[in-house]
């Protein structure tokens, strides 16, 4: 049984041009006490056939968590097309 469950997650900004900023609202659900942070990423993944095109935009830690509904905005830059 999952402690988390992701409720919703919105595009914010949506669309926009393809290098700025991505901004996502995440709504999830913590179901019992966490012991831990949790671990957020925004992953872009620049070839469905090739992981070495894929960036990690962000990466960050949320907590502690109240069990119950929680919601926070994530934002990562663009990604490096050079």
């Amino acid at each position: 049984m999952a402690l988390v469950n992701v409720v919703n997650m919105a595009v914010l900004d949506n669309p926009a041009p393809f290098l700025s900023e991505f901004s996502f609202e995440i709504t999830f659900e913590c179901l019992q006490p966490l012991s831990d942070d949790l671990e957020w990423k925004v992953l872009y993944v620049g070839s469905a056939e090739d992981t070495s095109h894929d960036q990690v935009l962000d990466e960050i830690l949320v907590g502690p968590i109240p069990v119950g509904i929680n919601k926070f905005v994530l934002q990562a830059d663009a990604p490096d097309i050079s």
